[in-house]
């Protein structure tokens, strides 16, 4: 995992003193929207529902074996753009992310770290490949919805937009009136880093182990965490861009 050394910190410090506004992720920087319900489970049962309606051939092996739920949507999407057999696919999706939401796992020092880059003067957004109804309701269960309100930009019908392409953070940039440059993106997946580089904004990586440290790493990201705990305790010391406070 990223040591906190004195070159990383410094790094860190970097980016939080800049962040008027903070984009986030939301499965992995968040929550572990699956560590109840697995996502490998609701893949394989998305494929299989294909299948048992004659429609073997619309993903591939790889895709298959890959237990992406949303790498399946996507596939069946490039094929199908646009279908009704899309949109049920993700309904059918939709609601596997919703019973998953009862059960997900929040990320280690999230909750303090969202509710203090609030308090500093921070507006925070959440820019995700998953559904908005899933996010709202996990952070209604964590009372941290005033945090984000209204600033949800997740999954829509146009699955051609979903990261690595940077519509949802384009969306939440124009929305917040931010440029680019005072915006700070958290995700944990390449393809949010890819997302956040084509939209300007820089990014920080959440990697909970070493394979995902090293996809990021080998996506181009140059400061990634293994905890949010030191992103806490940066926070803490660095005064709020905008008004200057102490969190």
């Amino acid at each position: 995992m990223a040591s906190d050394t004195e070159n990383e910190t410094g790094k860190l410090r970097d980016l939080i003193a800049r962040a008027r506004v903070v984009l986030w992720d939301f499965d992995g920087p968040i929550c572990s929207l699956f560590s109840g319900h697995s996502a490998e489970k609701v893949a394989t049962e998305l494929v299989e529902w294909l299948e048992g309606r004659g429609l073997h051939g619309l993903v591939t092996e790889g895709e298959r074996e890959s237990l992406d739920p949303h790498l399946v949507l996507r596939a069946v999407d490039a094929r199908h753009p646009g279908s009704d057999l899309v949109a049920e696919l993700e309904e059918r999706l939709t609601q596997e992310e919703l019973r998953a939401a009862s059960s997900a796992m929040p990320t280690a020092y999230a909750d303090p770290l969202i509710r203090t880059w609030t308090a500093v003067g921070s507006r925070l957004a959440i820019a995700t490949n998953n559904s908005p109804l899933v996010v709202r309701e996990y952070l209604a269960s964590r009372g941290l919805n005033s945090c984000f309100a209204p600033h949800v930009y997740g999954r829509t019908r146009e699955l051609s937009l979903l990261k690595p392409d940077p519509h949802c953070l384009n969306r939440a940039l124009n929305a917040m009136g931010a440029a680019p440059a005072s915006a700070l993106m958290i995700g944990d997946t390449p393809s949010d880093f890819l997302a956040a580089q084509e939209a300007g904004v820089p990014f920080l990586g959440y990697a909970r182990h070493e394979d995902k440290e090293k996809l990021l790493r080998d996506a181009g990201a140059e400061t990634v965490v293994g905890s949010l705990e030191p992103v806490l305790r940066v926070l803490r010391t660095v005064r709020d861009p905008g008004s200057g406070p102490q969190a």
